[in-house]
């Protein structure tokens, strides 16, 4: 583990005494479970996968419209007027 030192209010230092006195654990130990769920829950994904999924699910629907790749402009403009 890595040393760290952090600034908390008055309020978030009762609230995680608090919390890790209901757990019977260390208020480190609250620290890093909530670390650890905010990291979770915000998926961060890099470009390049991104970029990989978008190429591999291109063209893979069809639309019934066989002027698409003519009238991108105006079929975009119509969808964004709904």
């Amino acid at each position: 583990m890595v040393r760290t030192q952090i600034q908390l209010t008055q309020e978030q230092v009762k609230a995680v005494k608090a919390i890790a006195a209901l757990g019977n654990m260390s208020s480190a130990e609250v620290i890093r479970q909530a670390i650890d769920r905010l990291v979770k829950s915000r998926s961060v994904v890099d470009e390049e996968l991104k970029r990989s999924r978008a190429l591999r699910i291109a063209g893979m629907f069809r639309s019934g419209t066989h002027d698409v790749s003519k009238n991108h402009d105006a079929y975009l403009a119509e969808a964004y007027e709904r």
